[in-house]
């Protein structure tokens, strides 16, 4: 790709075309945000913990001694804070009147009557109620939560804003209610309720830039001003924000530069700048701005960053906690904004030079704040904002970015061999000005060696040596130099002054040497990391705040994945510091746990006067260590410093351990990653000590890692078992990528382990260091602690490694096609199907459609015309769609899809007699060739009638490029998924597919419907662990395919033995393949010959077909005869070339087997199934992470990547699946030729553990969203087939167009239909009050409980249970851990022993039940004091998606009412249409009953005076008021029945004590007769 065509993107507006208002690639609106929730993880819950950044934006952040800050909001704070007074006085009497008018009498059946709407009253803009919200706002972090609740900004703040002339305090107040809306990431939009109105907020937009830079703006106030800037400019995906953006950061602010040379010498760079200058200024010549609009455009980002330099001047070298929070506050985020700017771009374009010109990085670096920052990181006492330590960490992102290798003009990755000719080049043409200008002062300086200069030291060591001998003279040279080569010698904010202050010399000394001297690359930094963590990593708060303290209201020093990126390498840098950072968080969280668990205290020596630690607990993941050493350390590489490997030896004893967890020590194995951690306890003082409890406090209060002692922590990874020969006789087991080793029954436990491990080079060399400098012991001989981790949370290693190896490459070669859309930048349909070079025109869709009309109906506005009009069109169909619709054959763009038009049935004559061939696509149909006569040759069929979208969704997949499919619930995104799968298998048969998920659940799932299609399982295979769920009974891994193979080798030899006896020839034919081959030559082959020549003789007859037909023992027992009276000719030439097909395939998969015979072992065998037999491999997403060394080295290669649960799948580890291979040898590109994501952005995203990185760092976002929100074209599957119609409405509302299934729709006395057995509706909102006087508990820290919902809903189990209700279609689901093990200890009481209820199907959270459904959901919400991690609209999509026939929710009323995220839901459904209060039953009614016929829509109920009751004369409905009622009630069944059930017993003991009587009164009557 040429720099001169290079197309900036998506985002085109902020680039060189920065007139273009109107941006042809619209952008989608659809974002991501949220958690794992169901995990124990809520935020809200835990943000009571300490965080010295958690104050309002009108407060001192981070003060030593600060109040504890929170977040959380209760339901009686809410309902008594004077916001909410003031809302519903104000603003909220708006919804209020909603609620009253729209609450109208409901029938019987459930439909409601009309009723005369009230006239609303309107909100009116006062002065006075802004400033009291404001306070609200500036108080603390709770005035704006309450505030958002409250719809602040929705119903007041926005409606109410005036387009003339807006008060500061105004814009203030939209800025914060925004910068809420952010932080909480509720929403996956927050900007659109203001870009609604693009005019309104095109002035909002410049109200802020105003007030942001006005005098008399307060710097709290100035921060939140900014703060909505940063969030406006990673918000591109909204038009209106990026179009005002653009504005600001285009071509532009070159008007800032130093001065006209500066600006001549830019654009003598580029000559597109030049002309991007031009046409800025004619643009802006003839729009008619005003003066403020071109101070914005021209200015206002210098008048940004000279702010941001006043602002750090005011800042000293100890800042007070009264003056100068605030200042460093807003240095912090402004150092943010100039980061994010330099990370995208379409931003970086110009501002990298106007960065550079104003000294950005420099004069920070120099500022006395980061010289305090430095040094607090570097002594490790960085603890709050006062520190600096944050800026300092910033101010380093910001060279980065600064620095990063890219051309910001052409947006070319620049490649290390570039860069330092570039930088050589530079440097040769900076020594000649100094030679031809300045010759008399700097001629040694310029007769240097470029290579010795292009050391920054060296380079200002010359400098500096000739300003200290030549005096005043050789300054000025200096500055000479500077300005000669365009840098500013005058300070930034003083140009205009008469008397303006120059920079230093020194200064510009650094200025040149910054410019002209080689830096450190980010990859040479990654090279250096440890791939493990160690306990700086660890117990970094800066880098990793506490994630249930973390609030998401200030800047952390991390980086963000937002929408772009700027080269490959920097979307790998950004996702391996993100997901080392998220590893070292859940490291040490088990480190925690486990040190805890150890107990470690201080054990004083007497007679020495010293002591020890000693650990007075134990851990199950933890043991102590007998002995540790280094063994080896490897020599270190050509040009390298480290060595090249480290062995040591580790010792540990397990004989204190159980059996069960011995045996979990005694399976560590190779490749096993284990930490070694050295813990000393600092000694106590003794009791008698009259401070010894004041000491004991204040050591409870220190961090953790002090307080327990952890001073060192160092990873490893086993390389050997040294102790395994005392396992005697292990055998290999499993079904693995590798076998493990088992001791097998009855053998003697070692309790000694003993293992050779492998530590990091890296860490191992700066280890070394420190006890070179004298700075420390050797960390090596201190360890006492050796901790393991479960296997499936312990995969980082690999996954770090494969992105860091991603990263050594030169170029990393994704297909040119998907290049820039992976980037954000370019045509986001650029990779679509029918914008790819090589477009797939023709397509046998096979089984896809059922028949001729059902394919009609599935390309609803095209018209399909037969290419034989005399041929009965039956499947499958062969469709050649028309060039038009591909741009590289029709030589203009790709139309768009056609409108939706509904055709009525038209004859096939009438269709064939088309109009313009142009929009026609034609249709072929073929016969299938008949495989053989046996039941199993027949082809095995899809039975699925697709929908138009899922016709439209596999016709895009099977074709070239990238399809993104968005698939809500329930609409068969799997079956779609499958069917992708196959037509790409038997299209493109010499192709290899890769299968990726997100867990092992969705991959069988996948599994098994892809086993029941038409796919050879020859051809199928299966990665990883994970299999022994499947619902097979053949094993699909690696190793059970190679047994397969071999099984299947002595069953096709057996039959070659059969057909040679069916033949009368005798020789072991079926000996081996070879054999076996050789047979078919001299064989089979000539006696098919001889036959074919009668087959093809003009006089053939099915008489003599039958005579001469060589094979008819053979097929003797078919289940039906190849000949038979009346047969056609055609039919028996079929059957015999069906028979030969049968017979061929034989041979043709012995062929495929000889190689199995041949290799000796099980690895050379699997790798050979990987590489050339199998078609489709299916594996997780983690495991390809795991392996990818390993099948790049063994020469893997694919065409295809499916991806299912994309949605779900992290950014990197959906990246690299595409990059499992390497480069076509012949051509240097790619072989990836599809991709297709399958997911849904609407539901749950990625699990990130830490919200600091997965709401600051955006690490949730996954590959999938990203791309949805970039614009990239996506099919979205629109009928539901999964649950009723009513319940589908809960959902259906987040969704562009989801209708239902016909069989949804038109089912008539089906189980959609017919109403819940014994519940009045099929879904309800249970209010639950108090239990005992309790609502919701946390008996540990963030585990919350609610006994009442807990009780109420096994009570609902039991009621339906006795009901007749299958337990295995009924699942519990909650939103929180605890409330899950809550309810399992309730049903282990009640119903786990009692054969009447037993257990139900599931237990489990939401998060945790994503991807799963059943009949009938009862759910749990649990809060009752706040909504909690439910406000994520995504989550609760999931929530009330799971059931198909029956949901019944739990929960408090009044908390989750006035909630605007759960408005659609809640408020306009289940609270609006249903009674609330009560659960109502009736009685009567069975789940078995046959006669049972009640419709869904007879409630019984109906809503009249502002109450529900029952309608008519029913006693047979009746309501249960609370759990308590609940609980009676069903004791009352459980009682009646049991009587029941005596009753029964009895009644049935009588009848068999009279049935034995009677026998006994026959036998002797019949004695009698004999007698």
């Amino acid at each position: 790709m040429s720099k001169a065509t290079l197309d900036l993107g998506f985002f085109a507006a902020a680039a060189v075309d920065e007139e273009e208002d109107d941006d042809e690639h619209a952008l989608d609106g659809n974002g991501s945000g949220g958690g794992d929730g169901g995990d124990a993880m809520d935020v809200d819950a835990g943000a009571d913990a300490d965080n010295d950044y958690a104050l309002g934006p009108g407060s001192v952040d981070g003060l030593s001694g600060a109040k504890k800050a929170s977040v959380t909001v209760t339901v009686s704070e809410i309902e008594s804070n004077a916001v909410t007074r003031a809302a519903h006085a104000h603003w909220l009497f708006t919804a209020a009147s909603d609620a009253s008018t729209s609450t109208t009498p409901t029938s019987a059946k459930g439909k409601q009557k009309p009723q005369k709407q009230k006239k609303q009253k309107v909100p009116q803009l006062s002065s006075e109620l802004l400033k009291e919200m404001w306070a609200e706002v500036a108080a603390g972090p709770r005035g704006a939560v309450l505030l958002d609740l409250n719809q602040y900004l929705e119903m007041y703040l926005w409606p109410v804003f005036i387009s003339k002339d807006p008060s500061p305090l105004h814009v203030l107040s939209i800025a914060a209610m925004i910068n809420e809306k952010c932080r909480a990431k509720v929403s996956h939009s927050p900007f659109t309720v203001l870009t609604s109105d693009p005019i309104k907020f095109a002035i909002f937009f410049k109200a802020l830039l105003k007030n942001l830079l006005a005098d008399d703006t307060e710097l709290d106030a100035r921060r939140t001003l900014l703060v909505t800037l940063i969030n406006a400019f990673q918000s591109f995906e909204n038009d209106v924000v990026r179009l005002e953006c653009a504005k600001i950061v285009g071509v532009s602010t070159w008007h800032s530069l130093r001065d006209g040379e500066k600006l001549e010498a830019e654009f003598g760079k580029n000559v597109g700048l030049r002309k991007a200058w031009n046409k800025a200024e004619k643009k802006r010549a003839s729009s008619g701005a005003t003066e403020e609009d071109i101070f914005n455009e021209q200015f206002f980002i210098s008048a940004l960053i000279k702010l941001y330099f006043k602002t750090l001047a005011t800042i000293p070298s100890k800042p007070s906690a009264a003056h100068h929070a605030s200042a460093i506050l807003f240095c912090e985020r402004s150092l943010e904004l100039f980061t994010d700017l330099l990370a995208q771009l379409t931003t970086r374009r110009f501002l990298a030079v106007l960065f550079a010109d104003h000294y950005i990085a420099q004069t920070s670096v120099h500022s006395a704040l980061a010289a305090r920052g430095r040094e607090s990181v570097r002594t490790g006492s960085a603890a709050g904002v006062l520190s600096g330590s944050a800026f300092a960490q910033l101010l380093e992102m910001y060279e980065a970015y600064e620095a990063f290798e890219v051309d910001a003009v052409s947006g070319l990755a620049v490649s290390r061999d570039e860069a330092v000719l570039a930088q050589a080049m530079a440097l040769q043409a900076m020594q000649k000005v100094c030679f031809v200008k300045f010759r008399t002062v700097l001629e040694e300086f310029a007769l240097t060696s470029g290579g010795v200069l292009s050391r920054a030291d060296v380079f200002e060591a010359h400098l500096e040596k000739v300003c200290r001998e030549k005096g005043e003279e050789g300054e000025e040279a200096v500055r000479g130099l500077a300005f000669e080569l365009g840098f500013r010698i005058v300070k930034v904010g003083e140009e205009d002054e008469e008397d303006s202050e120059k920079y230093e010399v020194g200064f510009l000394v650094e200025a040149l040497a910054r410019t002209y001297c080689q830096r450190e690359r980010q990859l040479d930094l990654v090279n250096s990391l440890s791939v493990y963590p160690n306990e700086t990593d660890l117990f970094d708060d800066l880098h990793a705040p506490d994630s249930y303290g973390f609030l998401n209201n200030h800047c952390l020093p991390i980086p963000k994945l937002n929408l772009q990126f700027l080269t490959m390498h920097d979307y790998l840098l950004r996702n391996f510091n993100l997901y080392r950072l998220e590893t070292a968080y859940e490291i040490r969280q088990d480190v925690e746990d486990a040190v805890k668990r150890l107990a470690p205290k201080y054990a004083p020596d007497v007679d020495s006067l010293t002591g020890s630690t000693i650990f007075t607990g134990w851990a199950r993941m933890a043991c102590q260590i007998e002995r540790f050493e280094v063994t080896e350390v490897g020599p270190s590489a050509l040009g390298d410093t480290k060595p090249s490997f480290v062995l040591g030896e580790l010792s540990f004893v397990i004989g204190r351990y159980s059996d069960a967890i011995r045996r979990e020590w005694e399976s560590i194995k190779k490749h096993d990653v284990l930490f070694l951690i050295s813990i000393s306890v600092d000694p106590d003082l003794p009791a008698w000590n009259t401070k010894a409890g004041a000491e004991s406090a204040a050591k409870s209060a220190l961090p953790f890692r002090r307080q327990f002692g952890i001073k060192n922590v160092r990873g490893c990874v086993v390389v050997d078992e040294l102790d395994a020969g005392d396992k005697i006789g292990a055998q290999e087991t499993g079904d693995g990528d590798e076998a493990e080793k088992q001791p097998p029954r009855g053998h003697r436990r070692m309790y000694n382990r003993t293992l050779r491990v492998s530590l990091d080079p890296n860490q191992y060399e700066r280890d070394m260091a420190r006890v070179t400098r004298k700075e420390g012991p050797d960390v090596h001989g201190t360890f006492n602690i050796v901790l393991r981790r479960k296997g499936a949370e312990n995969n980082f290693k690999s996954v770090l490694e494969s992105i860091r190896d991603l990263m050594q490459c030169s170029e990393i070669v994704v297909p040119d096609w998907l290049h820039d859309v992976i980037l954000g930048y370019g045509d986001p349909a650029g990779a679509r199907f029918d914008k790819m070079k090589e477009p797939v025109t023709r397509i046998d869709f096979r089984d896809t459609f059922l028949d001729f009309e059902h394919a009609v109906e599935s390309f609803p506005g095209k018209t399909l015309a037969p290419v034989e009009v005399k041929t009965k069109m039956q499947p499958p169909f062969v469709l050649t769609f028309p060039d038009r619709m591909y741009e590289a054959l029709a030589g203009k763009p790709a139309e768009e899809p056609a409108a939706r038009v509904k055709h009525g049935k038209r004859k096939q004559k009438d269709v064939a007699e088309k109009v313009d061939d142009s929009v026609v696509v034609k249709v072929e149909t073929y016969k299938p060739l008949n495989m053989g006569p046996f039941p199993a040759d027949a082809p095995r069929l899809n039975q699925i009638r697709f929908t138009p979208k899922q016709v439209e969704a596999i016709q895009a997949g099977t074709s070239n490029g990238l399809t993104l499919v968005v698939g809500p619930p329930g609409t068969g995104k799997t079956d779609t998924t499958v069917q992708i799968i196959a037509n790409i298998y038997h299209n493109f048969p010499n192709e290899k597919t890769l299968l990726i998920t997100h867990s092992n659940q969705a991959l069988n799932q996948l599994f098994e419907k892809i086993v029941d299609l038409d796919i050879d399982p020859r051809h199928v295979l299966r990665l990883g662990h994970g299999m022994e769920e499947l619902k097979s009974e053949e094993s699909w891994g690696k190793y059970g395919r190679v047994n397969s193979f071999l099984e299947k080798r002595i069953q096709l030899l057996a039959q070659v033995d059969t057909l040679a006896a069916s033949l009368s020839i005798p020789g072991a034919h079926g000996y081996t393949c070879e054999t076996a081959q050789n047979f078919f030559n001299q064989y089979i082959s000539r006696y098919w010959d001889r036959f074919h020549i009668v087959l093809k003789s003009p006089d053939v007859t099915v008489q003599k077909l039958n005579d001469s037909f060589p094979f008819h023992y053979y097929f003797s027992t078919a289940p039906s005869p190849l000949f038979y009276k009346g047969q056609t000719l055609e039919e028996a030439v079929e059957t015999v070339e069906g028979c030969y097909r049968h017979i061929s395939k034989i041979f043709t998969e012995l062929e495929e087997v000889r190689a199995f015979e041949l290799l000796r072992n099980n690895h050379d065998r699997s790798n050979y199934l990987l590489i050339k037999e199998a078609k489709i491999v299916a594996l997780t997403c983690t495991h390809a992470a795991l392996k990818r060394r390993e099948l790049v080295a063994i020469g893997f290669k694919y065409h295809n990547v499916i991806m299912e649960e994309a949605a779900q799948i992290l950014e990197v580890e959906a990246f690299i699946p595409l990059l499992l291979q390497s480069v076509d040898q012949d051509t240097g590109l790619s072989r990836l030729k599809r991709v297709v994501m399958v997911g849904d952005h609407h539901q749950l995203p990625p699990v990130v553990q830490n919200s600091a990185f997965q709401k600051y760092g955006n690490m949730e976002q996954s590959l999938f969203a990203r791309l949805v929100r970039l614009g990239v074209p996506a099919v979205e599957l629109d009928q539901q087939g999964r649950c009723r119609s009513s319940l589908a409405d809960l959902f259906r509302w987040n969704y562009t167009a989801l209708d239902d299934l016909g069989l949804i729709k038109k089912a008539a006395r089906s189980e959609f239909s017919l109403a819940n057995p014994g519940f009045a509706f099929d879904a309800q909102f249970v209010n639950v009050e108090d239990y005992n006087g309790q609502g919701e508990t946390e008996p540990m820290a963030h585990f919350l409980q609610n006994l009442g919902e807990a009780e109420y809903v096994v009570a609902t189990y039991q009621y339906m249970r006795l009901l007749g209700y299958p337990a295995s279609k009924i699942s519990i689901l909650t939103s929180y851990n605890g409330q899950k093990a809550l309810i399992e200890d309730v049903l282990e009481k009640r119903c786990r022993w009692n054969p009447l209820f037993g257990l139900p199907a599931d237990v489990a959270t939401v998060d945790r039940f994503q991807g799963q459904q059943n009949d009938y959901i009862l759910l749990s919400l649990v809060r009752t004091k706040t909504v909690g991690h439910l406000r994520d609209v995504r989550r609760l999509i999931v929530a009330l998606s799971r059931a198909r026939l029956g949901l019944y929710i739990f929960g408090r009323q009044k908390l989750f009412q006035n909630c605007l995220e759960l408005q659609e839901a809640f408020g306009n459904r289940l609270f609006k249409d249903r009674p609330t209060q009560e659960l109502w039953l009736r009685g009567g009614e069975l789940y078995v009953s046959d006669d049972f016929s009640r419709l869904v829509e007879d409630t019984g109920v109906v809503h009249e005076g502002g109450e529900w009751s029952v309608a008519g004369e029913e006693d047979s409905i009746f309501k249960i008021a609370d759990v308590a009622h609940m609980g009676t009630y069903v004791h009352q069944m459980i009682v009646e029945q049991i009587e029941f059930m005596k009753t029964e017993k009895e009644k049935k003991a009588k009848d068999a004590e009279d049935a034995a009587e009677a026998a006994a009164r026959e036998s002797d009557e019949g004695g009698e007769g004999d007698d």
